[in-house]
């Protein structure tokens, strides 16, 4: 081959510089940059919509679970309350023994029982007998004028025996066993539809006391005072519940009643429904979680406030340090079970919190886990052979964990009135079957 049949050479071309590979990559980088911002408006015009509603759905759904929770600790304590004649008596029978109730039953029973001695007749007795003794007329008319004295002795004798029968141990049993028997008509005291032991009139709910002011009548008969012995049967009322709104109350009470079987479940159902329905799970249970954790804050909060308001509506001459301690004693296992419910709420919302991705949560975990790890293998050193039950453990590792869980909730649910102790005992516990898990967890050789 000739020289004049070899192609002509190609022109040597510039060497590239470092400014041009720099432009060729930032312009590579903008096209990428480009392609990624118009994929991920694909993705979003088709993904998005359906995101933001199930978004909305599940807070939707999450706020109204809260709020039935509320309303179902409040109907789980109305039911108790009416069905629960335990649970009733243990509300009222502490207020046997408070001093402020002690002092309000003193004072309506002794009234009741000096409405029903005539003093200016026992002083015209008095004087009668007086002037057939031979006493001289002017003694005898001296006698006519202490009625004022032998009414304030008589209120105070009276006063005073009401007060040793009320402050006895006699007295607790009685109160005791009284609202045990009236605990039949409470349901009808609700309603506004009772008339035994146990009333709903005038905006009251109040027990008769005539079984006191029979004893208080013996003991001041056996003391000497034989004037006594001529008082009638009297049937008083000792008011519990007084105010112009106890009518309205009773009514909400009642629905409440009907549905306080069914409100506890609806209310876990559709907080269910609302973390099934979100996109992340974890976070909406948190939120559920810390939802339900919110109303018991509010439903705290209202017992609190209603109670002044409650106090500052009540009728001219009420005892308010009484009603005050009726109104505590009523509301304490409403109180117990907020407390409980909330305890729980929170106990979710951290444990939902620590198995998620979050460093706090990771660290945790993985120090837990290295902790027993390291106590485990310890064990092993001094001998300590798992064997087969490593291996089932660490096959079954999510089926055991998910039967923990499983029982801790039946105990709960199951449990009739559960306490803030009941949660955090059943939260501990539940921490070591898990350790006790990861402990027994041998991975096959």
């Amino acid at each position: 081959m000739t020289s004049s049949d070899m192609p002509p050479p190609e022109p040597e071309r510039p060497p590239a510089t470092p400014s041009d590979d720099r432009r060729h990559s930032q312009q590579e980088g903008s096209e990428l940059d480009e392609l990624r911002r118009r994929v991920s408006q694909l993705e979003g015009t088709r993904r998005e919509p359906r995101h933001w509603l199930r978004a909305l759905g599940s807070v939707l759904l999450i706020i109204l679970a809260s709020v039935l929770a509320l309303l179902a600790v409040v109907a789980v304590w109305a039911n108790s309350i009416v069905r629960d004649t335990d649970r009733y008596v243990a509300t009222v029978a502490p207020l046997a023994s408070n001093p402020d109730v002690q002092q309000a039953v003193t004072t309506r029973v002794t009234d009741a029982v000096l409405k029903q001695i005539d003093v200016d007749s026992l002083v015209a007795q008095l004087s009668q007998a007086a002037a057939q003794k031979g006493v001289p007329p002017r003694a005898a008319s001296l006698i006519g004028d202490l009625s004022g004295p032998i009414n304030s002795g008589l209120k105070e004798l009276v006063s005073s025996t009401v007060m040793r029968v009320v402050s006895s141990s006699a007295f607790e049993k009685a109160w005791t066993d009284a609202n045990r028997r009236a605990h039949t008509a409470v349901d009808k005291a609700l309603t506004g539809s009772a008339d035994t032991a146990l009333t709903l009139k005038n905006n009251q709910v109040a027990i008769d006391v005539a079984p006191i002011v029979a004893q208080v009548k013996d003991r001041l008969v056996s003391s000497g005072f034989g004037a006594a012995a001529k008082i009638p049967d009297v049937h008083t009322d000792f008011v519990v519940v007084e105010g112009k709104d106890v009518g309205k109350i009773k009514s909400y009470l009642r629905v409440l009643q009907i549905i306080g079987n069914w409100l506890p479940i609806i209310a876990v159902l559709i907080a269910a429904a609302g973390v099934f329905l979100a996109s992340h799970r974890r976070r909406a249970l948190i939120g559920a979680a810390l939802g339900v954790f919110a109303a018991m804050v509010v439903l705290g909060l209202c017992l609190t406030v209603f109670r002044a308001i409650y106090l500052d509506h009540l009728p001219p001459g009420t005892n308010a340090d009484a009603a005050g301690a009726v109104y505590d004693s009523l509301v304490k296992f409403l109180r117990s079970s907020v407390r409980a419910v909330g305890a729980l709420a929170l106990v979710t919302a951290l444990g939902a919190f620590f198995i998620g991705p979050s460093r706090a949560a990771v660290f945790t975990r993985h120090f837990c886990s290295r902790g027993i790890g390291a106590g485990r293998d310890v064990a092993a050193s001094a001998g300590l052979r798992l064997g087969a039950v490593g291996r089932f453990v660490h096959r079954y590792k999510r089926w055991i964990g998910a039967a923990i869980l499983a029982v801790a909730a039946i105990v709960l649910f199951t449990w009739s009135y559960p306490t803030t102790a009941v949660v955090i005992w059943t939260a501990v516990i539940v921490l070591v079957a898990f350790a006790i898990r990861e402990f027994l967890d041998t991975a096959p050789a």
